[in-house]
């Protein structure tokens, strides 16, 4: 079973559709998201155009609405907080890379990202793909630089209006998109997605971790020539 026949299914002849498996509180999200603009200018240079789509996976779906203190989760998660500020080291050294500043010195909890998601969902739903790319930068920035708790409602809000979408106040309130949310996630765990971000293109998984730009692009045009040759003899 592919990622289209488990969640939605690209309209017949999309081989432009790329969908990217994330959580809001996965630095290597953010980091990939970056090599993925780099893979796509590559793409643009040779004509090739694609729509993305940001797709629901929480890394900590226990997690308390709340959220926890991150010095304590952390600790707890990794074995004391001194290899947690290695890790962070790591990760930052990595986004520093392409363009990143993370600073996780201003990260005071690890929130339950339920309500970031459908915040997500709901930008894509209204504003299209380009509108909710916008809101999945404005709440890695959030996060990761700015420090602040995005499982606050008010704060996703805030995001929200900094990458254009109104109403997100209204729209979180509502509760409307939890359900999706769930469904969709737990699609994504059926199919044994390994981790976040996962890459498909057309429905069909290719590939997880954030790859460099090159390798994205390579597999980005494997993947359509593949596609392309499989309409060509049906």
């Amino acid at each position: 079973m592919t990622m289209a026949e488990a969640t939605t299914r690209p309209a017949a002849g999309a081989l432009s559709r790329i969908d990217v498996v994330s959580d809001a509180v996965c630095p290597w999200c953010w980091i990939g998201k970056r090599h993925l603009e780099g893979a796509l200018a590559r793409l643009a240079d040779g004509g090739e155009r694609f729509e993305v789509h940001w797709r629901s996976f929480q890394l900590n779906p226990d997690m308390p609405p709340e959220g926890l203190d991150r010095a304590a989760y952390r600790a707890a998660k990794f074995g004391s907080l001194e290899r947690s500020r290695e890790l962070d080291a790591q990760v930052a050294a990595a986004g520093a890379a392409v363009g990143l500043e993370f600073r996780f010195d201003r990260q005071r909890r690890t929130p339950n990202t339920m309500e970031a998601h459908r915040l997500v969902r709901h930008a894509g739903a209204v504003g299209g793909p380009a509108r909710q790319g916008a809101v999945v930068e404005a709440l890695f920035r959030a996060y990761f630089h700015d420090g602040r708790d995005i499982g606050d409602p008010a704060v996703l809000a805030g995001a929200a209006a900094e990458a254009g979408l109104d109403g997100a106040a209204a729209f979180l309130a509502s509760g409307e998109g939890a359900t999706e949310v769930r469904e969709e996630d737990a699609g994504f765990r059926r199919l044994g997605i390994p981790g976040v971000p996962s890459f498909a293109l057309a429905g069909h998984v290719l590939f997880s971790g954030a790859v460099s730009a090159d390798r994205m692009a390579d597999a980005f045009r494997r993947a359509l020539a593949i596609l392309r040759e499989r309409r060509v003899a049906q």
